[in-house]
Formats: structure tokens, C-alpha cells, sequence
């Protein structure tokens, strides 16, 4: 099984954080994904520009407060994504 493969598998059904190249963030369930996307339910798709905030207070706000998803699937494509982690990694 190769790494990439096990990485993904240890963040499958878990609360999310995925940053993109663009100015969007993704929070949500991980349920699926394969060689080009990545599956998330009850997303929260953000657009950074709607905001007056950064990424990572953002970030740390729907970590303490949870988050109004706006989607209850997203397919994300896997080569847009920088970074994934769980939503519960994130520290202050």
C-alpha cells in the first residue's frame, strides 16, 4: 500500500480541512476518493473573497464553532488540493 494511499485512508470519515491553490477553502466529512478527486459530504465551500478574515483564522473559527455546511457533496479534484488535514489537527 503505498503512503499516499494510507494517509488518505487514516483521514476517511473524518471532519476535514483541505486548502486549495485558489482562494477557497474546504471543510467536510472525507467519505471517498480516487485518482482524481477527493469526496466530501456536508462541505462547507468557502470563498475567501466573501470574507473580511484570513484562511487560518477562518479555519480556527469553524474549528471552535463548527461550520454551516453549503453542500452536502463535493467532488474536489485531487491536483487543485496544497493540503489536507483533519479539521481537529488544527491548533491555535
Amino acid at each position: 500500500m503505498s503512503e499516499e494511499k494510507q494517509l488518505l485512508d487514516s483521514l476517511m470519515n473524518h471532519e476535514v480541512v483541505i486548502d486549495v491553490k485558489s482562494r477557497y477553502v474546504y471543510l467536510g466529512h472525507l467519505i471517498d476518493y480516487d485518482e482524481h478527486y477527493l469526496v466530501l459530504k456536508q462541505a462547507d465551500v468557502h470563498d475567501l473573497r466573501d470574507s473580511s478574515t484570513t484562511r487560518e483564522l477562518y479555519v480556527l473559527d469553524s474549528r471552535r464553532h463548527g461550520y454551516p455546511y453549503n453542500r452536502e457533496r463535493v467532488l474536489l479534484r485531487r491536483e487543485e488540493a496544497i493540503s489536507i488535514s483533519k479539521l481537529s489537527d488544527v491548533r491555535e
